[in-house]
């Protein structure tokens, strides 16, 4: 395959353990490189996987696929634009319908590296700045099991950026009703949020009570626009040689931000970012 002239890009989508020993392969042979999330579970070896690609001049974009979601964009938006002002506050909910397999959770790195990073990057996102400082509580209060593995299935993890704003980070492995991700920022002029995506629009009004349908139930059915958006930005990236818009550098902050939540959580305290990144 990477032998292969007619072939100018790949796509990632393996499990994490193979990802960094691919994207280096293919650096090599000259491809450009979707990834998925995560490069890599250590920052070490991720940081020899981007240093493949920038030795070989390729492109790398990480399937960080919620900052194509039109919600989130506007939300964005409403940030970079100055609408809402500065930015103090952010709260981002992100519960999934029901654990994954065990024999997964076992592989996985754990809820922050595999669940949280996507919310850690959305905060990057959002806010447009770089955090300084993570705290993390965390429980087990969905499934014994996960706590049995090594893992959590519960977290509330707060972030201090740069820039002063403050963000919470509310994660659980079980929401019964559904698909639960949402957001709000407070800024000094207002605020924006953005709530769930239900499969209709209906509202049902009785005598005993007005109701609507669970919210979407599976993350393919709520982000399947956002995943061809990302696709398409990759494609284009490629075809007319611009930068990607989830670089290197946007997966290995993500990473450093779950490895902080996780020392965090471990040894119960707020940890900096320099205690992990080194710098």
């Amino acid at each position: 395959l990477l032998d292969d002239p007619e072939i100018d890009a790949i796509v990632i989508c393996s499990s994490t353990n193979t990802h960094a020993q691919i994207i280096e392969e293919a650096a090599a042979a000259g491809k450009q490189i979707f990834c998925e999330k995560p490069i890599d579970l250590s920052l070490a070896r991720t940081d020899e996987a981007l240093a493949a690609v920038e030795r070989a001049g390729v492109k790398l974009q990480i399937g960080f696929n919620r900052r194509f979601d039109a919600n989130y964009r506007r939300v964005r938006q409403a940030v970079e634009s100055g609408e809402i002002g500065t930015p103090h506050l952010v709260h981002i909910i992100s519960r999934d319908p029901a654990p994954p397999p065990m024999e997964y959770v076992r592989v996985s790195g754990g809820m922050f590296v595999d669940m949280t990073i996507h919310d850690f990057d959305m905060a990057r996102y959002l806010v447009g700045e770089e955090v300084e400082e993570v705290y993390t509580a965390a429980a087990v209060l969905v499934d014994p099991a996960i706590g049995e593995a090594g893992d959590v299935d519960t977290a509330l993890i707060t972030l201090r950026f740069a820039g002063g704003a403050m963000a919470c980070i509310d994660n659980s492995r079980r929401a019964v009703y559904g698909y639960d991700q949402r957001a709000e920022v407070l800024g000094s002029r207002g605020a924006v949020q953005t709530g769930n995506q239900y499969a209709n629009a209906a509202i049902i009004s009785t005598g005993e009570s007005i109701r609507r349908d669970l919210p979407l139930n599976f993350f393919m059915d709520r982000y399947v626009e956002s995943f061809v958006a990302e696709m398409t930005a990759f494609i284009e990236a490629v075809r007319d040689d611009t930068p990607t818009p989830v670089t290197g550098y946007d997966g290995r902050m993500a990473l450093i931000l779950a490895l902080a939540a996780r020392k965090s959580h471990r040894e119960g305290r707020p940890v900096r970012m320099s205690e992990i990144a080194g710098n």
